[in-house]
């Protein structure tokens, strides 16, 4: 690290010191919502929102190896989750903008992400396509200067909360996959949208499932060109995989560091395993670094899987140590709302953002060239 690194990391470290919130995070519904609002508001206040978005988006214009240091010294200061109703927004919708919209959706809904003043889902896995978005079968009818929408998604984390939704539809019935679909930003208070919740083992209400009944959305609001969504698409799930699980993977190689620093010298089986998570996480850490910083251009490729299954992999086994080391019923497991939310949660993440399953067949196929399998 070189001096200017190591006096970025000093000033984030004082303004986190001095700004992290006292209170707990609400676990869902529009207090969740206010939070993460009010938080993004009071970083982008101080200068720390956008780190390495372009300067002419709004964003400061850093480098990806400063943006890793912000999230080194935000874990280490226990600060609110990242993986909140802003998440969609930071690390799914604002990238794909950068990346494929237009300069009037930028100029439009960048700075408002970045000032803490809109929420975004996402609504591309449906029932019968969750991971296989070739499938989908939502419909996106042209008329004349709008998109017609029928169809259902599943699992739009934050949805009931949502004012933006990144959404994927299928524009073409009789074409191949690459030419079939088209993803469109939908405002989620259009006349036809029902959002219901679902709640989850984790006790929480942070999936929805949402319905479209003739929904109109103005054509001007396709990212990327009608019938080219899958590719926006991918650029969408690469930035997903790979630098916007930057933040929770460092949260829980220092939530390691913790368990090891608790564990009793009498457990040697316990104290091998968490050396064993130790040594994972910090190859994992290399490896998330080395991605994030060669896609420092552009958007990450394949290679982002890597990260992504092995994050997610990881998680789970980590709340699994924190269980067996400290007891089911124990504060550092229940957490602050008494609910285990941490242990369930973390089987959702080899589901998310794509399955395990599908991580390893990109993998296989795209980053090792392995025969693609059965279709």
């Amino acid at each position: 690290m070189s001096e200017d690194i190591d006096g970025f990391r000093a000033r984030a470290r004082a303004w986190l010191a001095a700004n992290v919130p006292d209170d707990l995070p609400p676990p869902d519904g529009p207090a969740s919502r206010a939070f993460a609002l009010a938080w993004q508001q009071r970083q982008a206040e101080g200068g720390w929102a956008g780190l390495a978005w372009p300067q002419r988006v709004g964003g400061q214009g850093l480098s990806v190896l400063e943006q890793i240091v912000w999230y080194e010294e935000y874990a280490r200061a226990g600060a609110p989750s990242s993986l909140n109703s802003l998440f969609v927004a930071l690390h799914h919708a604002g990238p794909t903008l950068i990346a494929c919209g237009t300069p009037a959706q930028q100029a439009f809904h960048l700075p408002r992400i970045l000032a803490g003043k809109s929420i975004w889902c996402q609504g591309f896995s449906e029932p019968g396509a969750g991971s296989d978005l070739a499938a989908i079968r939502t419909r996106g009818r042209i008329d004349g200067d709008v998109l017609v929408v029928d169809g259902q998604k599943i699992w739009s984390s934050f949805a009931d909360t949502a004012d933006w939704q990144e959404l994927l539809v299928r524009t073409d019935p009789d074409a191949r996959t690459a030419a079939a679909l088209t993803w469109v930003i939908c405002p989620m208070d259009l006349p036809g949208i029902t959002v219901r919740p679902i709640r989850t083992m984790a006790g929480v209400n942070k999936f929805c499932e949402v319905f479209y009944d003739n929904v109109r959305v103005p054509l001007d609001n396709v990212v990327g060109g009608v019938g080219n969504g899958w590719a926006t698409a991918m650029s969408t799930l690469a930035f997903e995989r790979g630098t916007a699980s930057l933040g929770i993977l460092i949260a829980l190689t220092l939530q390691v560091d913790a368990m090891m620093a608790d564990c009793s010298a009498t457990r040697p089986v316990m104290t091998a395993r968490l050396a064993r998570l130790s040594a994972e996480g910090a190859a994992i850490r290399a490896m998330a670094y080395r991605v994030a910083l060669d896609a420092e251009q552009a958007v990450p490729d394949a290679g982002a899987s890597l990260v992504r299954l092995a994050f997610a992999e990881f998680g789970k086994k980590v709340q699994a140590a924190a269980v067996d080391l400290y007891g089911v019923a124990s504060p550092q497991v229940l957490g602050p709302h008494g609910r285990g939310h941490d242990y369930l949660d973390a089987f959702s993440e080899t589901i998310a953002g794509g399955t395990a399953e599908i991580q390893r067949n990109i993998i296989g196929e795209r980053v090792l060239g392995l025969p693609k399998g059965p279709r």
